[in-house]
Order: structure tokens, then C-alpha cells, then sequence
């Protein structure tokens, strides 16, 4: 009973894949549109970034945290800021896209028959590609400069898997509200700065005092930042406790999110 009453959803998100699939790869190529190598930045911009990072704190600026060997510790800052900022670069671009889409995509929302809870997929497929891209040239680099690997690497999609599943649940929450709250835009834009800084990117939680290592608790983008920094940086597990208040909050905005497009969609595509 429960698979026959699931069969016609998940043919109805099969019949959806194709169009995302487009989707993503349309908001790939946009971002370069008009630009005389086109698609190539894709691979340039991410590169040019990890020379960024590598070359202006490790050399220019020698920033370094010690732990991993003379040879290698010049390079820690790096490994640090890089590991951590792949992610949450991965996270705002998807949030504040996903925040917009439905506005954005008012004209193609308004015409064809696409469902409104994939929409958001089509965000994450490309800045999937992106993180995927940037994470590799991060390897190379680690190779480079013989950083050792190790088998929990394998968690780092697992991780990112979570990532994805929390910035499609708070992002479709936040593009429904946006429909009817314009101020929801301006919110965000506003809120993901102040995010990055309070949460330890670029620098050390050491350097916080108690209560606002107590408060970082209750901060999701701490504990994703955090996992991969255990993962790639001390091959060691990850705290399982943080990773699992975010599966427990992503539920909880994913079932709000739903709920509320659920009740106000058929207004939502005539508000558009």
C-alpha cells in the first residue's frame, strides 16, 4: 500500500529531472554568460581562489597553526581557512539563490508545469559541481605538498550531503516567505555576513571566550565547518551529536517549509 501510494510522486519527480537537470546547468553557464571563455570560468574561478588562499596567507602573509610537521606547517592556515570556506561558500550562494528563485523564475514558473519543491534542486546540482570542482583542486594541492590522506575523507560527501539537505529545507522555507515578504531578500543578504563572521572560518575557535564557544552550539554552519576540518585536517571523526541536531533541525524546516507551501502554492503561482 505505502509503495503504490509513493509511485505516482516518484514518477512525477522522475518526469521533473530532465528540467532541473537543464536548470542547473543553465545556472552554471549564466553565471558567465557574455563573457568571452564562457564555461571555462567554472573551472578558472575555483582555482584561482585555492592560489588565492594558498599563496596570500601561507606565503605572503605566513599565517600558520602548528601540528602537522615543519614542512607542512607553513601551510596549515591554509588547509584551515580552505577547508572551511569551500563549504560555506557552497552554502550562502545556494541560499541566497534558492531564497530568490521562485521571484527570479516567475516566468517559467507561470508557463509550465514544474514542481516547486525541485525547483531548489536545480541550485544545488550546480554549486554541487562547483564545491566538487574547488574540492578537487584542494586535493591536488594537499598532494602537492604531501598532506597526509586518510580514509575518513570518505565522510566529506556525507557531510555535504547533510549540507545540501539543510540549505534545501531553510532555502524553500525562506523562497515561499519571499513570495509574499519582500524584505525576506534584503533579511538575508543582511544575515549572511554576520553568519560568516560569527561563525569560525578564518579563524580559530580557541580564540573565543566560554560563552561564545556555548553559544556556537547553536549555530549549524559551526558543526558542518567543524566536520569537514576533522575529516580532512585531523582524520578523526566528527562530533555526531552537532551533525545530528542539524538532521533534527533540517527536519523540522523541511516538514515547516512544506507545510507552508503546501497551504499557500496555488496563491503563490498567481502571486507570481
Amino acid at each position: 500500500m505505502i509503495l503504490a501510494s509513493l509511485q505516482p510522486r516518484l514518477a512525477g519527480w522522475r518526469n521533473q529531472l530532465p528540467l532541473i537537470w537543464h536548470m542547473a546547468r543553465e545556472e552554471l553557464v549564466d553565471r558567465h554568460k557574455g563573457s568571452i571563455i564562457g564555461r571555462a570560468w567554472t573551472l578558472i574561478a575555483p582555482l584561482v581562489n585555492i592560489l588565492v588562499f594558498v599563496l596570500v596567507f601561507s606565503k605572503i602573509m605566513g599565517a600558520r597553526l602548528e601540528g602537522f610537521g615543519a614542512e607542512i606547517d607553513q601551510y596549515t592556515y591554509s588547509i584551515y581557512l580552505i577547508s572551511g570556506i569551500l563549504s560555506w561558500t557552497a552554502f550562502a550562494k545556494s541560499l541566497s539563490t534558492i531564497t530568490n528563485l521562485f521571484g527570479e523564475r516567475a516566468h517559467l514558473i507561470t508557463k509550465v508545469k514544474v514542481s516547486l519543491k525541485a525547483l531548489p534542486l536545480s541550485v544545488l546540482m550546480a554549486e554541487s559541481v562547483v564545491y566538487a570542482i574547488s574540492m578537487g583542486f584542494f586535493a591536488v594541492f594537499l598532494l602537492i605538498i604531501s598532506f597526509p590522506f586518510s580514509a575518513w575523507w570518505l565522510g566529506v560527501p556525507l557531510v555535504f550531503a547533510l549540507q545540501l539537505a539543510f540549505t534545501y529545507a531553510l532555502g524553500l522555507l525562506l523562497a515561499v516567505l519571499a513570495v509574499y515578504i519582500k524584505d525576506i531578500k534584503e533579511m538575508v543578504a543582511v544575515l549572511l555576513p554576520v553568519l560568516f563572521w560569527t561563525t569560525p572560518i578564518v579563524y580559530v575557535s580557541d580564540i573565543l571566550p566560554a560563552g561564545a564557544m556555548a553559544m556556537m552550539e547553536y549555530n549549524p554552519l559551526y558543526h558542518l565547518v567543524d566536520a569537514y576540518r576533522d575529516l580532512v585536517m585531523y582524520h578523526q571523526l566528527p562530533s555526531l551529536s552537532g551533525l545530528a541536531g542539524i538532521s533534527v533541525l533540517t527536519a523540522m524546516l523541511l516538514a515547516a517549509a512544506l507545510w507552508l507551501l503546501g497551504r499557500t502554492e496555488s496563491d503563490l503561482r498567481d502571486c507570481l
